[in-house]
């Protein structure tokens, strides 16, 4: 099944993910293939948590071997945040996508994704 439909449905169960984000690209969160869910992106938020340096932040929907770009080297200031997904404009999750993360220097941005496995 690609998608279940969403008026529905016989769960939602809300998620939050957490990483310290490397320069490495990494998933945050992953609707594995045949899951026979959807995934529900709230919030995405990447924290500089380094007191004096600016890191650049980039975060894509993964789908098909190809990362499309959600953020794209933002520079998050020391000490601050950035919203990169919202509630008010979510991202869904199709079966064998995911959210990847990366940064410009290694455990300065914590990410944290609010989201839910609605099936």
């Amino acid at each position: 099944m690609a998608n279940p439909n969403i008026v529905n449905v016989t769960s939602i169960l809300g998620k939050t993910a957490v990483a310290n984000v490397s320069t490495a690209s990494s998933n945050i969160v992953v609707n594995s293939a045949s899951s026979n869910t959807i995934v529900k992106i709230n919030t995405l938020i990447a924290t500089n948590i380094n007191g004096t340096n600016t890191v650049d932040f980039s975060a894509s929907l993964f789908r098909s071997s190809v990362d499309y770009q959600i953020a794209s080297t933002i520079a998050v200031p020391a000490d601050a945040s950035l919203v990169v997904i919202s509630k008010d404009n979510p991202i869904y999750l199709e079966e064998g996508d995911s959210i990847r993360c990366l940064a410009s220097s290694n455990s300065n941005i914590v990410a944290i994704c609010s989201y839910e496995i609605i099936s």
